[in-house]
Order: C-alpha cells, then sequence, then structure tokens
C-alpha cells in the first residue's frame, strides 16, 4: 500500500483506546513471525500517566546528543502517524512508514490464514509492531519506548529493556486500568522485570506504595528522583533552570511538571552511562510539541493538551504561576470518554472567556453539551475551531489564549496557526 492507503486501514481498524485489546498473545505471535526484532535493540521502556511522552523526548534528545542514534516511539501522534516512530530525531518518511507497515499487515493477515491469531492486531498492535522493525532495520543504537495504555498488558511489554522508567501515576483510563489509583499503578509497575533496573519519579502516595512493592517483590535497583534535591530552581513562562544531582539543566519545555521530567530523564541518562555535559545539551534542546507550546504572540496563543486531570492541574498550575495578571481567552474541546466536569471544573474557573468547540472527531464531546456542563458566567459556542479563532479576532494584546482539552484539537490548532514547514 502506499502512504495514504496504509494510514486509511490503520485507521479502520478502529480508535486506538476505543478498540484496545489488552494482552500480549497476539503481539508476541506476530513479532515472532517478524524475526523478534525486540531482541535486537537496546530500550528504555517508560510508563505513566502524564508526562512520559515529554520526558522520552528529552531521553532520547540526551542520547542523540551522546552520538547515539536513537529510534524513539511515542503516541498519539499530532499531525501524521509517522510522528509516532523517529530514528535520529526526525520522523520516518512516508515511504517507510508505508514500506514496514506492508511488511506487518502481510505476516498478519498471513497469521490469520493459519488461524496462529484471532483477529488483525489493532492500530496500536500494528503501529508498535512496525517500530521495533523500523527500528531494528536501521540498527539503532538505543530505543525508548513509550507504554500505550497502562503497562502490564499494553502492546509495548514484550520488551527485555535496559532500564524502565515510571513517570507520575495519575487517573486516567479508569475503563480500562481500574477506578482507583492503586489498581492504575499496579498496570503501571507491569513493565518493571526481574534484573532491570528502574527509575522512579515522583509518585502519589498511593501509587507510590504499589510500585515500590512491585520492584521490592522484583528484588531490582531503584533510583528515585525524590532522592535528590532541586536546587537553584529558576522558572520562567517558557523554560527552568536548575541543579539537580550535579547537573545544571535546562528544561525547555514550559510548566512546573516538567522539572520532575527532566530530573527523571537525567537519571536514566544517568543510568545509561551518559557524558554530563551531553545529558545537559541533549535536555535542552528537547522538543515536544502541543503541551504548552506558545505559537503566536501579542496575544500569547498557547496550545495545550490537558485532556486528563492531570494535565489539567498542570495546566492551572502554569495560568495561575504565569498569567494570572492575565485576561484569559480559553478555548475548550474534549472527547466524551474523558473526565471532561473535572477537567473544566479546573480551567474554566481560570479564564475569563470560555469558548466551548469540538475537534472534528467522531468520539468529540458536542460543544452544546460542553456548554451545558459549564458552570460560568461567560461561555460562548463555537462548532469548529476556525469558529472560534474567528470570535476571538480583536482580541487585546495584552490577553492571553490557551487551546486546550483535547491533544485532536491542539493539532487542529497547530495545523491552522503555524506556517508550513
Amino acid at each position: 500500500m502506499n502512504y495514504p492507503d496504509s494510514v486509511q486501514f490503520l485507521y479502520a481498524l478502529g480508535n486506538e483506546i476505543k478498540t484496545a485489546k489488552l494482552g500480549l498473545e497476539r503481539i508476541r505471535t506476530v513479532l515472532d513471525a517478524l524475526g523478534r526484532p525486540q531482541d535486537r535493540l537496546a530500550i528504555v521502556h517508560v510508563a505513566g500517566t502524564n508526562g512520559k511522552g515529554s520526558t522520552c523526548a528529552m531521553i532520547a534528545a540526551g542520547l542523540q546528543a551522546a552520538g547515539c542514534r536513537t529510534g524513539l516511539f511515542t503516541s498519539p501522534h499530532l499531525m501524521e502517524p509517522t510522528e509516532r516512530i523517529r530514528i535520529g530525531g526526525q520522523p520516518i518518511s512516508s515511504a517507510e512508514f508505508a514500506a514496514v507497515f506492508d511488511r506487518v499487515h502481510a505476516v498478519v493477515e498471513r497469521l490469520m490464514a493459519e488461524g496462529a491469531v484471532d483477529m488483525h492486531t489493532t492500530y496500536f498492535e500494528t503501529v508498535t509492531a512496525m517500530a521495533l522493525l523500523a527500528f531494528a532495520d536501521a540498527a539503532v543504537g538505543c530505543v525508548v519506548l513509550e507504554v500505550g495504555l497502562g503497562g502490564r498488558l499494553d502492546a509495548t511489554n514484550v520488551v527485555m529493556p535496559e532500564l524502565c522508567a515510571i513517570t507520575p501515576v495519575d487517573y486516567d483510563h479508569e475503563a480500562f486500568l481500574g477506578r482507583s489509583l492503586e489498581a492504575i499503578a499496579g498496570e503501571k509497575a507491569g513493565i518493571l522485570k526481574p534484573g532491570v533496573p528502574a527509575i522512579i519519579a515522583r509518585q502519589r502516595p498511593e501509587a507510590g506504595r504499589v510500585i515500590e512493592a512491585r520492584a521490592a517483590e522484583l528484588g531490582i535497583e531503584v533510583q528515585r528522583t525524590i532522592d535528590s534535591p532541586v536546587e537553584e530552581l529558576h522558572m520562567t513562562a517558557r523554560e527552568s533552570r536548575f541543579r539537580y544531582r550535579g547537573l545544571r539543566l535546562t528544561c525547555p519545555l514550559a510548566g512546573e511538571h516538567q522539572v520532575e521530567n527532566a530530573c527523571t530523564a537525567a537519571l536514566v541518562l544517568t543510568e545509561l552511562e551518559i557524558r554530563p555535559q551531553d545529558i545537559e545539551t541533549g535536555i535542552a534542546a528537547a522538543q515536544w510539541p502541543g503541551r504548552l507550546e506558545l505559537v503566536s504572540r501579542r496575544p500569547d496563543v498557547i496550545l495545550d493538551g490537558a485532556h486528563n486531570p492531570a494535565g489539567a492541574r498542570a495546566l492551572a498550575a502554569y495560568i495561575d504561576r504565569f498569567y494570572a495578571n492575565r485576561r484569559i481567552h480559553l478555548v475548550f474541546g474534549a472527547m466524551r470518554d474523558k473526565a471532561v466536569d473535572e477537567i473544566a471544573g479546573m480551567l474554566f474557573p481560570r479564564a475569563q472567556r470560555v469558548i466551548v468547540t469540538a475537534p472534528k472527531q467522531a468520539r468529540a464531546l458536542a460543544p452544546e453539551a460542553l456548554r451545558e456542563m459549564a458552570d460560568h458566567p461567560n461561555v460562548e459556542v463555537a462548532e469548529t475551531l476556525e469558529g472560534a479563532m474567528a470570535l476571538l479576532r480583536g482580541t487585546p494584546r495584552e490577553d492571553a489564549i490557551f487551546i486546550t482539552g483535547s491533544l485532536f484539537l491542539v493539532a487542529e490548532a497547530r495545523a491552522m496557526l503555524l506556517p508550513k514547514e
């Protein structure tokens, strides 16, 4: 298939969250038939609720600064599925994506015909197999592999990594992972393996106890970000600078929560024996679009995929810290399966004006439904992001516009507001 056909086939498999089939038997069978590409890779496996993508980006940037040709697998994508599979800091080409899709798809079709698998691999299982195969073919020096959903039964958990990391655990995808923080943490801790060291970010107590108990049960070496202090912290609305374990770190990703992610990445890179200067250079060069991303000035327009309560707390803290004295215009759209009441309850009170809208997705919550649940004196409805931006024409230059609530909405905003590369 060509690239558009391969992407269309993947989308036809269904939404990767809604149609998720947690379990490892199918992906193992497919990877065995592909020659077990994961066994040819040195892997850092990263789970967590929020921050795992940012942390992965910083780890990969540190490895690249050290001269290591690095594979990076993350999800979801913002603009194109090729973003999920990066080699040497760049997404694979559309031709490479289509070619590796064809190889995986052909194997899956054969296994289905033989009765070796019960169904076609899901969207996420297929792209996971594609990434591992692409990285093995490219003989990358190290792979940074982000968990998709949970950990224990996530398709990425077929690997035997060199190192595991768990970023902060919070509520998200409860229908799949459990209704309690302890249950969710248990799923995330499922990536821990005997003999594989782990880096653990600062956790809420309920989650931390579960992760620590699993690590103790396995008898593995654990390093925790909280075991060393962050010193000389200086933050602006665009970056943070601080000292951590003798490193002078500049984190170019905005928000106080990114300090913890940078510390986690620094611990991972130190454990991998990356030189301090390369850790510092790499983290300072990391990029992770769509998360507190400033895309325009005067007025400031900031995009943030705050699609769960933890993300909303981070965005609320950012607004309180850096935009408390500015008039805030909030453009908000969300998916139906998200904790919209809780997210809106944190974000809407911080805005003087709220425009509810919907990304162009079948699972999007209707703007009218958002307005009904909004406890705010100044709520407007726009059926589309284009309509929301039309309402914002003439916004005073000293104000600030935040577009948030869904990564799909953020992706639309990036396509609309940023110049084509």
